[in-house]
């Protein structure tokens, strides 16, 4: 099994849909299974505030599709920007897909670290003044 996330070889993370009752088979779905504890926390945060449905690229997203165009434009010169398509080897053809997957999943994990970082910054003023506020005695 893949990763619903990124594709990659699945490690014993999952999902189930919590407003489902438990004696329903339709709650465990062995399609949303994870490679990391990354990948499956990035899944539940999606499927939180999308409630399961599709939505559009999200900017992070269109970013990450941006960031493929450099390294996509440098494969395609340096193998010959003037050939068509179909005339690509199928060796050419997967290097292209591995250029652009790995410029997407880089982009992508940069921006999930940053967001971490946010995220941790923000906890640890918050802790910060919640501490002092107890020390204060305000809590």
């Amino acid at each position: 099994m893949k990763c619903a996330i990124c594709h990659r070889k699945a490690r014993g993370y999952g999902w189930f849909n919590p407003r489902v009752p438990p004696s329903d088979p339709a709650r465990y779905n062995d399609q949303w299974v994870f490679c990391s504890r990354r990948c499956q926390d990035a899944f539940c945060k999606l499927m939180t505030r999308t409630g399961g449905e599709m939505i559009d690229p999200s900017e992070m997203e269109l970013s990450a599709m941006q960031s493929c165009l450099a390294p996509l434009g440098e494969y395609v010169g340096s193998i010959g920007a003037h050939r068509a398509l179909d005339d690509y080897s199928r060796d050419e053809v997967l290097a292209l897909i591995d250029v652009v997957v790995r410029a997407y999943q880089q982009r992508m994990v940069e921006e999930h670290e940053l967001m971490a970082t946010k995220e941790r910054e923000f906890l640890g003023r918050r802790m910060a003044t919640q501490a002092a506020a107890r020390s204060e005695g305000r809590v």
